[in-house]
């Protein structure tokens, strides 16, 4: 049985945005239903975490509830079961917890999660993850802008890969990308946008992987095939 260390596996499957959504038409980002349909498609999934009022960890990108909920609150300062009672977008999807996300996948495809931190209220953000995922039997990945939620990993003896989600050309902002690096990192989440650049590079040939945000268009793919390993998508359907 391999490792669940091991990361080979990242660059098999083009990575979903969100779920395979339809940019919030009819199907949402972060929902079963665009969670399912990458299953259905064979894509691996990138998926976002937010902390709930009673610590629970739940799937949802924004700090605020309005833009795809219509409610003027914070994500974090509503409970778990509150939360799993919100339409997304107006649909029959609800913010679904990571247990859900979990038991829908079921292995059958990667999951790559990012952590959206808040320094102020992380406190078990990190361990609270690693709780849901006790037991699960499939390919997981975790990674964050935040180097505090990358050092809890770190601390904690995470048993999964954790990578350092980034942007930036400018040479100042690669000292602070390689402070995160002290945090036994196994791959980089890179912007599309900011490639190619001599960071990503030297990690690169250092042997970590390397995956792209978010490509949307088979240029941007092309683009990303030269600097790195795979892509993380939305709104076309990439070449396998």
């Amino acid at each position: 049985m391999s490792s669940l260390k091991d990361i080979s596996w990242l660059d098999d499957l083009p990575i979903a945005h969100r779920g395979l959504h339809d940019l919030n038409e009819t199907v949402f980002e972060n929902t079963l239903s665009a969670f399912s349909r990458a299953v259905e498609h064979n894509y691996a999934i990138e998926c976002d975490l937010q902390f709930s009022a009673d610590g629970v960890p739940m799937v949802f990108h924004n700090y605020k509830l309005e833009r795809l909920c219509g409610l003027r609150a914070e994500t974090r300062s509503k409970m778990a079961y509150e939360l799993t009672m919100l339409s997304v977008g107006g649909t029959k999807d609800r913010i679904p917890t990571l247990k859900a996300v979990l038991d829908l996948v079921d292995g059958k495809v990667p999951l790559v999660l990012e952590l959206k931190g808040s320094i102020k209220d992380d406190h078990g953000f990190a361990g609270a993850i690693l709780d849901d995922l006790e037991n699960y039997q499939g390919k997981v990945a975790l990674m964050s802008f935040d180097h505090h939620l990358l050092r809890d990993f770190h601390e904690l003896e995470c048993p999964y890969p954790v990578g350092l989600t980034a942007e930036g050309k400018d040479p100042d902002v690669f000292f602070t990308h390689e402070e995160a690096l002290t945090y036994n990192i196994s791959f980089i989440s890179y912007s599309i946008d900011d490639l190619p650049n001599p960071f990503v590079e030297g990690q690169r040939k250092q042997g970590k992987k390397i995956i792209t945000w978010t490509v949307t268009d088979m240029a941007q793919q092309t683009h990303s095939d030269l600097y790195a390993d795979q892509i993380t998508f939305e709104g076309f359907e990439p070449k396998l």
